[in-house]
C-alpha cells in the first residue's frame, strides 16, 4: 500500500533515536493491532536507517532523504543490505499474478495448488545467518524485518534466539506482531518492545479523507476495529463493495441455505471482488451474528453502526445468536482451503440461518 509521510507517525521514530542511532536496540518489536500503521513506519525506520545521508548536516532529522542509492534501492525493494521476511501465506498473496488467478480458477489448478499455511519457517531463519554474519554490500547497516513475528514456528523462533544472542553491531532486527501473546517470552525479552495503538479521532478522519473516503467511511472503520489503515487497504483492494453485498445478503437472508450459499458464492467469484476470500466473508458473518447477539441484549453493536438494521432483532433469541457465533469460529480454522468451497459455504449458511431461529421456537 502505497501511502504518503502524512500516515507516518514519526513521533514514534524521533523517540527511538533520540540518544542517537548507536544507542538504538538491535531488536526491535512493533506490536499492536492490525491497521495501525506498525508495518509502514517499520519500512520508513529502515529505510532510514539505510540512508546514506543519515547524520550528515543539511538533513532532515530523523527522515530518510529519498534520494540516495538506499533510498532508491528501498523504494524499488532492491537493497543488498535490507531482508524481509514474511509469512508463507503472505508471499504467496504477493507473487500471485493476474495469470496465475485465471489458473487457479480451473479445477484442475484448484487441486493442484492450495493455500499454504501461514507461517514462518525455520529455513527462512536460518537464510538469515549469511546476511547477518557477512559484511555489508555498502559498508553500512543491514536491517532485517519479519512481519507477523507471531507466525514463526517454535524451531524458527528458537533460531532466532540464537542470532540475537550477540549480533552484530551493525544489524537490526525489526519484528512486527500484531498478537505478542503468540510469542515467545524470551522474544519479548530480548527486544525492545514499541506498542502502537490507534490513532485519534482526528488523525484517523485526516487519514481516512486524504486516502479518498467518502462520509460513508465511518461504517468500515467500524468493522475494521477502529484501524484506518485497514480500512484504506480494503478500499485499495477493492473489498468495499464485496463487504456492502455480504452485509446486504446477512441483512435480507433467504430461508433457504443453498439460495444463501449460491449468493455468497457468486460474491467470491467475481472478479471485481476477486480481492474479497473466503475468511474475509466467514469472519463477516461472525462479526454480523455478535452484533444481533450485543444489539438484542442492549441495543447497541460494536462493528455495524452505520449499516441499517434489521428489524426482528429482539426476537431472535439470543442464546442460539452466541451458539452461532461460536460455531462459525469453528469455520475460521478451515476457511483459507475448503475441500469443497460450495459445500463448505452450504454449512455455513446453515448454521448462520439456524442462529437466527425466533426466541420461543
Amino acid at each position: 500500500m502505497q501511502l504518503s509521510d502524512n500516515f507516518v507517525n514519526y513521533k514514534i521514530i524521533d523517540s527511538l533515536l533520540a540518544q542517537g542511532v548507536e544507542r538504538l536496540p538491535h531488536a526491535l518489536l512493533f506490536v499492536g493491532p492490525r491497521g495501525v500503521g506498525k508495518r509502514m513506519l517499520a519500512e520508513k525506520l529502515a529505510t532510514l536507517l539505510l540512508c546514506e545521508s543519515l547524520g550528515k548536516s543539511g538533513m532532515k532529522v530523523n527522515r530518510p532523504c529519498g534520494e540516495c542509492a538506499a533510498c532508491r534501492w528501498m523504494k524499488s525493494g532492491t537493497h543488498p543490505d535490507f531482508r524481509l521476511v514474511t509469512s508463507d501465506s503472505e508471499k504467496e498473496a504477493e507473487e500471485v499474478t493476474e495469470e496465475t488467478e485465471a489458473k487457479t480458477k480451473t479445477k484442475s489448478n484448484e487441486k493442484a495448488k492450495k493455500p499454504a499455511a501461514s507461517s514462518i519457517g525455520i529455513d527462512q531463519i536460518r537464510a538469515l545467518e549469511d546476511f547477518v554474519f557477512t559484511g555489508s554490500h555498502r559498508n553500512a547497516r543491514r536491517i532485517i524485518l519479519i512481519t507477523e513475528a507471531e507466525a514463526m514456528t517454535i524451531p524458527a523462533a528458537n533460531s532466532l534466539l540464537k542470532i540475537l544472542e550477540e549480533p552484530p553491531s551493525s544489524v537490526y532486527f525489526i519484528l512486527i506482531s500484531n498478537n505478542q501473546k503468540k510469542l515467545l517470552p524470551t522474544l519479548r525479552s530480548r527486544s525492545r518492545v514499541v506498542p502502537f495503538s490507534r490513532p485519534d479521532d482526528q488523525t484517523t478522519a485526516q487519514w481516512l479523507e486524504q486516502a479518498g473516503l467518502d462520509a460513508q467511511a465511518g461504517r468500515y472503520l467500524d468493522l475494521a476495529g477502529g484501524a484506518p489503515l485497514r480500512v484504506m487497504q480494503w478500499k485499495n483492494d477493492g473489498q468495499l463493495a464485496a463487504i456492502d453485498a455480504l452485509i446486504d445478503s446477512l441483512a435480507s437472508a433467504p430461508a433457504d441455505p443453498l439460495m444463501l450459499a449460491t449468493r455468497w458464492e457468486g460474491l467470491l467469484k467475481s472478479k471485481t471482488e476477486n480481492s474479497f476470500h473466503m475468511e474475509n466473508l466467514v469472519e463477516g458473518v461472525q462479526c454480523w451474528l455478535f452484533d444481533l447477539a450485543l444489539e438484542q441484549a442492549s441495543g447497541e453493536v460494536r462493528y455495524h453502526s452505520g449499516w441499517p438494521r434489521p428489524k426482528n432483532i429482539a426476537a431472535l433469541d439470543p442464546v442460539a445468536l452466541l451458539a452461532g457465533w461460536r460455531e462459525i469460529n469453528t469455520f475460521r480454522r478451515s476457511a483459507r482451503h475448503p475441500l469443497n468451497p460450495l459445500l463448505f459455504l452450504e454449512s455455513l449458511a446453515i448454521h448462520y440461518l439456524r442462529a437466527l431461529r425466533p426466541i420461543h421456537s
